[in-house]
């Protein structure tokens, strides 16, 4: 087998050809301190085939507006963020870096009156697109939360039809993607999402199924669960993974282009007893905030980690329920209901035997990106991609240095002839050693190896 030896662009080859994995950034982590500290640069482009940096907003005349210039510009000694972040398809170029709009800060109201407008929806696409291509961005990931609700208007659940058909048309013609993060929830699924209009607009469909309880309530439960706990009642029989996957598709969305959200943080509360520790115990406050996330609340799963591999914390693996809970007295009594490497395992076959895409997270700065709990970074996120994959990731092979100069002076390389190392098969398309599965995919020239 003759190859090119592109041993540069070796490292960054991982394929995810079996299913989608989305990978939201929240930039504002770059603010945190100590190990919690996240920036551009801590993400892993191989292991996400799309990446969605969040957030960009909305201006007051319906234009898109960049939340933080000098971290996401290049302008006035800013740190560039943006294009840092498009730069990372230089390590994994089937990646699509994808610039979102919305989040739950920026509210809905003004997301209402742009779209029931025809000159502002005009100007935002518009304004939209400019900066994308300004920036390298493959995409927009629309996250309106949420249309109809919060400051909305009713009329927003047919202007939102027609705001994504107007962007996916000015996406489309230059080449761009458009996915929308939507709510899992059944009261606001129903006055909120056209989904059969909606869904032929959309390339991809992340469908938010986590913060389905938090210390909103004033009772624990699991803010993600992946079935109804056996005492659920009323709507809470809804606030369910399966529940809102079956309901997204039974209104009319395809499982195909539906991304399974998992949460890379823990919902918390403060326990009313130390005596009542488990489902529905009274929990009036929420959870003590962390040392990097800083949000009462919630932790990261990067903190839960750190902090049960530090301290004496109490996980319970309910079997009644699929996903852990953990808590710890002397921490202000916290209890919190988060995700680990069983439970997610669980969820991407769930998403794999639904049919759906694949899976999606938010978000990256919160898994163990350091590799301080287990012995590889990102752990979560990978484990869910064999998961779904039914394979293993592993860095990709290196392969051995050759015996003659494979670089010329002008910077192009030379042909070599090495073997593939095992587990691997040469690809004409991209000209280097990638993943079997990767190549036996490629139509019309699937090697005999396969």
């Amino acid at each position: 087998m003759r190859i090119l030896l592109l041993l540069p662009l070796l490292a960054a080859s991982l394929s995810l050809a079996e299913g989608v994995m989305v990978c939201y950034f929240g930039s504002w982590a770059v603010y945190r301190q100590g190990l919690g500290k996240f920036d551009v640069e801590d993400i892993d482009p191989k292991i996400c085939t799309h990446a969605i940096f969040g957030f960009a907003g909305l201006s007051s005349d319906s234009s898109i507006r960049v939340l933080d210039p000098w971290n996401e510009l290049c302008d006035n000694y800013g740190k560039c963020a943006y294009d840092r972040f498009t730069a990372l398809k230089q390590q994994n170029a089937n990646m699509k870096a994808i610039l979102a709009v919305g989040g739950w800060n920026e509210g809905s109201a003004k997301y209402s009156t742009m779209a029931a407008d025809p000159a502002r929806r005009n100007r935002f696409i518009t304004s939209s697109i400019d900066l994308l291509k300004k920036h390298g961005f493959d995409g927009l990931d629309m996250d309106w939360e949420y249309p109809t609700q919060r400051g909305g208007n009713p009329e927003d659940y047919d202007n939102f039809v027609i705001l994504l058909a107007e962007l996916k048309e000015a996406l489309s013609a230059e080449g761009m993607v458009l996915t929308a993060a939507v709510s899992a929830g059944k009261g606001t699924i129903d006055p909120a999402y056209n989904i059969p209009e909606m869904s032929k607009s959309l390339d991809l469909i992340n469908v938010m199924t986590y913060d389905m309880h938090g210390a909103w309530d004033d009772y624990t439960h699991h803010q993600s669960g992946l079935y109804a706990h056996p005492l659920d009642e009323g709507d809470n029989l809804y606030f369910n993974v399966d529940f809102a996957i079956r309901y997204w598709i039974e209104k009319g969305a395809r499982p195909d282009q539906m991304a399974l959200g998992i949460p890379l943080y823990g919902r918390c509360w403060t326990l009313a007893s130390q005596q009542d520790t488990g489902y529905y115990a009274p929990a009036h406050q929420p959870g003590a905030a962390g040392d990097w996330t800083r949000s009462p609340g919630m932790l990261g799963y990067n903190e839960i980690c750190y902090m049960q591999s530090t301290q004496d914390w109490t996980v319970v693996n309910d079997p009644a329920m699929n996903e852990p809970y953990t808590y710890y007295f002397p921490m202000n009594n916290i209890w919190c209901s988060y995700d680990h490497e069983a439970s997610v395992i669980t969820k991407a076959k769930y998403a794999k035997d639904m049919g759906l895409a694949g899976t999606m997270v938010w978000s990256v700065e919160t898994d163990d990106f350091h590799g301080l709990c287990h012995s590889r970074t990102y752990n979560l996120i990978k484990t869910m991609v064999e998961a779904f994959g039914g394979g293993t990731i592993t860095e990709p092979p290196t392969l051995p240095p050759p015996s003659t100069t494979t670089r010329s002076v002008n910077g192009s390389y030379n042909e070599a002839e090495e073997q593939c190392p095992e587990g691997t098969l040469y690809n004409p398309q991209s000209f280097i050693c990638d993943w079997k599965d990767a190549v036996c995919h490629l139509e019309g020239i699937c090697p005999n190896d396969c």
